[in-house]
């Protein structure tokens, strides 16, 4: 089927893309480096950890004991990051950074094969550049490993549709299979919406019967395997273990069945379950500072769907989730980020239709562009203001280049939509990777205790009682999660135990005598308020949590 017309002459050129990416990359990297965030990452982080410290590769394990929430993949690579690197945020975030890349030209290649070469070059611009693509690079999560699959696994089906290869068939089974082993049922349900849809658009009927599908799902098979047998022998072996008050847990049918239907019904949790609008507000700021136009190109290919003006794959799949986040039970905004390669090919060819000299899409990144920078400076001024010179210097060269692009002829309209939009991510991720979130950190006990507490007190000896649990301080001490005991004073061996206030006075009336202790603030960091941002009332809004010798009992 004929490509739709696009512009053929490069949209920016060859060194505008380079300077771009290159500002992205550079946030990239920097985010590299910012410590990990003591909830999903330090926990993640920590089930690697215990993998690498132990040697059992099969089983996941947390302070909960055996976690069964989501598969391997990510803990294999990271712990295989550790052996090389050393357990060190950097080392826990590469995997994921090189997937980011990875899922990256997957974007350019998807947009190269449904349109052409200009609409992939923008399309891997704009998700690069997208807020929650880029955070999924510094909170890391399952989320850039399996959106970057998600991407490859769309390119690889979209070119086996061309062209019938037996290469992209591979191709597309191993996408859907990393994307499997990292999250689950879902890196297999938007691909496949996508294809569905593309092949209804094509009128390409002989393409469903092609016996090639029948390879796909047999190399599928092959490559989750080792995630399947992994849950066998941490589950089907041990009925014994007990998991969310369950017993007798069949891990291959829960791996092959179960894992999405429990998050979908809400049988895992959820506090925004009756929120039936969350896909449309979350997406505002997760895909910012695009996502408007997003909703303005989806909104155009639904009002034209029957009339065939462009195809039906991306338009499909990107309804399609929206339609399971905004039903399902269990809502979290990084949930989102399996919708962005397709939001990206939208939106660059939405942009990419249009003339030159349209105001109104400048007028609208401008004006995000303006609430971004506001936003950053509220952060980085008033909040957490910059110190460090060459902080000052990187902000000042990067502002001056996103300003060149709004006030620069060499530019049109349309021109200075996409790159100003882009400019101010990379300037806005700078400050928040470089000052932002290092100092924010700062008050995340659990990483402060484990450096202070360093020659000092044994991580080998230090144990936890329950709700105070720290994954930030598990990882930043090299150590495993050990509940704490009376039997433990038996022993004869120093005794320390990781608590918060509250709990320090229970441990009290209950006898325990108490020796050294080592202290630091605590404020949960991913539930940030007014109160704790403001610099005057911070101190007031955050709790502590320690480290305390137990030297015997009364």
């Amino acid at each position: 089927m004929r490509k739709l017309f696009l512009l053929t002459i490069p949209f920016l050129t060859r060194n505008t893309y380079i300077f771009l990416f290159s500002l992205l990359g550079l946030i990239y990297i920097i985010g590299l480096f910012v410590p990990l965030i003591d909830n999903d990452s330090a926990h993640h982080a920590s089930i690697a950890l215990h993998m690498y410290l132990t040697g059992d590769y099969a089983s996941l394990v947390d302070q909960s004991g055996d976690y069964l929430d989501k598969p391997h993949l990510l803990f294999w690579l990271t712990a295989i990051s550790y052996k090389i690197f050393g357990v060190t945020s950097f080392a826990y975030k590469l995997p994921s950074f090189l997937f980011t890349i990875l899922g990256t030209y997957s974007v350019y290649r998807l947009g190269k094969t449904l349109y052409n070469n200009e609409a992939g070059k923008l399309a891997a611009l704009i998700i690069a550049s997208a807020f929650a693509y880029i955070l999924a690079n510094n909170d890391v999560r399952m989320d850039a490993i399996l959106t970057a699959s998600i991407a490859f696994a769309c390119w690889q089906l979209s070119e086996f549709i061309h062209h019938k290869k037996l290469s992209k068939v591979a191709g597309a089974a191993l996408a859907l299979a990393i994307g499997f082993s990292t999250k689950g049922h879902i890196a297999v349900f938007v691909p496949g919406v996508f294809v569905f849809f593309y092949i209804l658009y094509r009128k390409d009927w002989n393409t469903f019967l092609d016996w090639k599908w029948l390879l796909l799902v047999i190399l599928f098979g092959v490559f989750i395997s080792p995630v399947v047998y992994a849950y066998y022998l941490q589950y089907n072996l041990h009925p014994e273990k007990m998991v969310r008050g369950r017993d007798h847990i069949n891990g291959v049918k829960f791996i092959l069945l179960n894992q999405s239907i429990e998050r979908f019904s809400g049988g895992m949790g959820g506090d925004a379950k009756n929120d039936y609008l969350f896909f449309l507000h979350s997406f505002l700021w997760a895909f910012a500072p695009w996502s408007i136009l997003t909703y303005i190109a989806v909104a155009g290919r639904i009002k034209d769907f029957l009339q065939r003006k462009e195809e039906w794959g991306t338009t499909a799949a990107f309804v399609a989730v929206a339609l399971v986040v905004s039903l399902s039970g269990f809502k979290l905004p990084h949930y989102l980020n399996i919708v962005f390669p397709l939001s990206a090919v939208m939106t660059a060819v939405y942009i990419l239709k249009k003339e030159p000299g349209q105001k109104w899409i400048l007028t609208i990144q401008l004006v995000v562009t303006v609430l971004l920078l506001l936003l950053t400076a509220f952060i980085n001024v008033w909040a957490f203001p910059v110190q460090k010179p060459w902080i000052m210097v990187g902000t000042i060269l990067l502002l001056a280049a996103v300003f060149y692009f709004i006030r620069s002829a060499a530019y049109s309209r349309l021109q200075k939509a996409v790159t100003t939009s882009a400019a101010t991510m990379a300037l806005a991720f700078f400050l928040l990777n470089s000052n932002f979130y290092p100092r924010l950190l700062q008050y995340q006990a659990g990483q402060a205790l484990a450096e202070t507490t360093k020659g000092k007190a044994d991580p080998a000896d230090v144990y936890i009682r329950p709700h105070s649990y720290s994954a930030s301080y598990v990882f930043y001490s090299k150590s495993m999660f050990r509940p704490f005991n009376d039997s433990l004073l038996q022993t004869g061996k120093k005794v320390w135990l990781l608590t918060e206030p509250h709990y320090l006075e229970e441990v009290k009336n209950e006898g325990y005598q108490l020796g050294t202790m080592y202290t630091a603030p605590h404020f949960r960091v991913t539930k940030l308020n007014l109160k704790f941002m403001n610099p005057a009332t911070r101190d007031k809004e955050c709790s502590q949590m320690m480290i305390v010798e137990i030297t015997g009992k009364k």
